[in-house]
């Protein structure tokens, strides 16, 4: 079944650029990644220029019961969480309410993470939002790692954690690197949460509807899930098929794992993590990318967006392989030369732990979003290079 994808900013089209080479492209990307079960469902949009080129709803979404994948399917988003909060704090620093340069104490004045050394050195907003403060993440560290025996959560798994909880275990943690030396992939943004709820006196969920969902006129994303109905089955890569994911798993990654809790979701009682949190539907990801493609209205300024969108790390990061560094809510693609890929310089790009990813190529005016139910293939398996692909040849 198709529906009727965003609203009438993002209209069908029937340009030479959505004819059925681009259609039997992604459609093989997709069929492939079925046929050989590494992905259990998706739902992939493709916009050019702000028009529908390619929409397509595939697999399943609850294989055991039969559940066909629609296209207004619910999905545990992860990290696609991080853009929505990361606009949201903008609009904050937009009204003079949040300095980038202020350090986090000002708010949270407990938090206040440690070197090594004992010393305990300002962490700023501006390194949360780039994830150059020295914080890191459990499901990037071995299984010994202070992380770990601290049991912070990554915003994934323990349901019913609170957000003071668990700052505190992460303030307990050693800081990585001084701030603003280096570059690790972080809880960064459930720190920046924090601070937002501290400013606002509100939750997390009414800021980030205030300020960013709701001018934008979504309904299916936030920290809650309206129609439980339609929320995806999540899965786990297996041998011979993707496995269901349960509460407490451990999912390989690399040589590390990362910790679920699909139940997570569905408990009112768990912190709205920032960085992980949110649930929501590809056509409500594809409208808020497609504001920060076009200079942010009607959420953001077209200076804060130029902000945003410039690569404040340098290409050393590596945030997604050579030529990536980082910007405020995504990886930018600041050198395409060593990187490998057919996207164009000033690409933002990032994904989602639950299996997602999504990239929008400001130069070639085009917006991609893949949602799966399947980690992590649906976030850094062959399904994305596929994808990416299938979209330029």
């Amino acid at each position: 079944m198709r529906i009727p994808l965003v609203a009438a900013a993002l209209t069908s089209a029937t340009t030479a650029f959505a004819g059925p080479t681009l259609e039997t492209r992604l459609d093989q990307a997709i069929d492939s990644a079925l046929a050989e079960k590494r992905i259990v469902g998706a739902v992939v949009l493709v916009a050019k220029d702000g028009e529908i080129v390619y929409h397509r709803a595939a697999g399943h979404a609850d294989r055991e019961a039969g559940g066909e994948m629609h296209e207004d399917a619910i999905f545990r988003l992860a990290s696609v969480t991080k853009p929505f909060v990361t606009a949201a704090a903008m609009r904050l620093v937009e009204e003079g309410r949040l300095d980038l340069n202020a350090p986090v104490t000002r708010w949270l004045p407990e938090f206040r993470p440690a070197l090594p050394d004992g010393s305990t050195p300002e962490i700023t907003i501006h390194q949360l939002f780039t994830h150059t403060s020295g914080l890191g993440y459990a499901f990037l560290e071995q299984a010994d790692g202070p992380y770990h025996r601290l049991n912070i959560s990554d915003g994934l798994d323990q349901p019913g954690l609170s957000l003071t909880e668990n700052l505190s275990r992460l303030s307990a943690a050693p800081l990585h690197f001084a701030p603003g030396t280096g570059w690790r992939y972080s809880l960064g943004i459930d720190v920046l949460g924090g601070v937002l709820e501290q400013i606002e006196g509100q939750s997390l969920s009414e800021i980030v509807r205030d300020k960013v969902t709701a001018p934008l006129g979504l309904t299916d994303t936030d920290f809650t899930v309206r129609d439980p109905a339609r929320l995806a089955k999540p899965y786990a890569d297996g041998t011979p098929e993707p496995v269901p994911m349960t509460d407490g798993m451990a999912v390989p990654l690399m040589d590390v794992a990362a910790v679920f809790a699909p139940s997570r979701i569905l408990d009112s009682n768990s912190y709205q993590s920032g960085g992980a949190g949110m649930a929501g539907t590809a056509s409500d990801v594809l409208r808020f990318l497609e504001a920060i493609r076009t200079d942010g209205s009607p959420i953001l300024k077209p200076e804060t967006v130029k902000l945003m969108v410039s690569d404040q790390v340098g290409t050393d990061a590596e945030t997604q392989g050579p030529g990536w560094g980082f910007g405020y809510g995504w990886a930018v693609l600041a050198d395409p030369a060593p990187s490998g890929t057919p996207q164009a310089a000033g690409t933002l790009q990032w994904g989602g732990a639950y299996g997602h990813y999504w990239f929008v190529d400001r130069k070639n005016g085009l917006s991609v979003v893949a949602l799966t139910n399947t980690a992590f293939e649906g976030m850094s398996g062959k399904f994305i290079t596929d994808i990416r692909d299938a979209v330029y040849d």
